[in-house]
């Protein structure tokens, strides 16, 4: 049987989908790019269960058997042409991998990183926010809920497990990632939530194992892409940038003994990333936005405390002409004004689905 023919001849399902904010639409041909562990493949093999079988080809470009047997353009499009395939997937698409795309009513191209193609139109899917990650949840407990999601994070598989499962992240961890990939990952969750270069990065690493500066440069560039890992401008600090990873709870697996405000920082700041909030981290204040506010994670603060905090940080309030503070704790809330700034603290789970878009 030609491989093709075999691919075509699989019947792809997902035994338990939850649906993603973000869905693939009805017409055009799309690249669904996003980081590893993001739900890509998941959604796609979702979406091909509703299309007619034998019109579709989804075709995994990570299979082994396209190590003795590597795709063409030219074999692609024989083939599409007598099966007459009008729905086409290629899914781990390594950029370039194809001199040019054949020619199909419709064309979906899984990737980590968005291909800028003129005939793609981008998608782009990151790792379940909040409110996502409660369809997966069982719990009518907003704790417990919460808690969960501290334990288990953002990737999807790991919400499914419904529990803090260690042997899934290292399982996610090794196949997703190159060994010298997870020694630096161990590196950057070292770090994270610090003010770095890249420069001071390769220093660390190499005090560790055996890596050539122009890997790591390269590498450390991938991920930035790919937003496994994100360098936040600091309007206060000039000294490097804040480094954070893609995954609280990945970055905590890396560790031991890590404080919890760093995770629940990491929390807050990927939360922005996920709704599309432009800012900059404003030293240890918290993080600001374009139009004014300061967004400030602190867990188990209560009124009192920030009250005193803020009275004493309030001509830096002004210097960057701060409007209003957001407090985002675990369960405390409450409101209170400093002359023309306002000052509001919620819970986590309240702040995050107030800022979806």
């Amino acid at each position: 049987m030609d491989l093709l023919e075999y691919y075509q001849n699989q019947h792809y399902f997902n035994e338990y989908y939850v649906p993603r904010k973000i869905q693939i639409p009805p017409q055009g041909n799309i690249n669904l790019y996003g980081a590893r562990g993001s739900g890509k493949s998941a959604m796609v093999l979702n979406f091909i269960q509703e299309e007619a079988q034998k019109d579709t080809l989804y075709i995994d470009m990570e299979d082994p058997n396209l190590l003795f047997s590597p795709l063409s353009v030219e074999r692609l499009q024989k083939y599409i042409d007598k099966t007459r395939i009008k729905l086409l997937v290629l899914d781990h698409y390594p950029h370039n991998a194809l001199s040019s795309f054949p020619h199909v009513e419709r064309l979906i191209v899984i990737t980590r990183i968005s291909l800028d193609h003129p005939s793609l139109i981008p998608l782009e899917l990151f790792p379940l926010d909040y409110e996502e990650f409660l369809a997966f949840e069982s719990s009518i407990s907003a704790t417990n809920a919460f808690n969960h999601f501290l334990k288990t994070g953002t990737l999807p598989q790991m919400a499914k497990l419904h529990k803090s499962n260690i042997s899934a992240m290292k399982t996610f961890m090794q196949s997703r990632f190159e060994p010298n990939e997870q020694k630096l990952l161990l590196i950057l969750a070292q770090h994270h939530t610090k003010h770095l270069t890249v420069h001071q990065i390769y220093h660390f690493a190499k005090e560790k194992f055996k890596v050539s500066k122009d890997w790591l440069y390269k590498t450390i560039k991938l991920f930035s892409d790919e937003k496994l890992l994100f360098f936040i401008e600091d309007g206060y600090q000039k000294s490097g940038k804040k480094m954070l990873l893609f995954d609280f709870a990945f970055a905590k697996y890396f560790t031991t003994g890590q404080p919890f405000m760093l995770q629940f920082d990491n929390m807050v700041a990927l939360a922005m990333i996920k709704h599309r909030i432009t800012f900059e981290a404003l030293g240890n204040h918290g993080y600001l936005t374009r139009e004014g506010e300061l967004i400030v994670p602190a867990p188990f603060e209560s009124e009192e405390s920030l009250w005193v905090k803020s009275q004493n940080k309030f001509s830096l309030f002004q210097q960057y002409d701060i409007r209003k503070v957001t407090i985002v704790t675990v369960a405390n809330q409450y409101e209170y004004h400093i002359k023309n700034i306002y000052f509001e603290a919620l819970p986590f789970y309240e702040w995050s689905i107030l800022n979806e878009e």
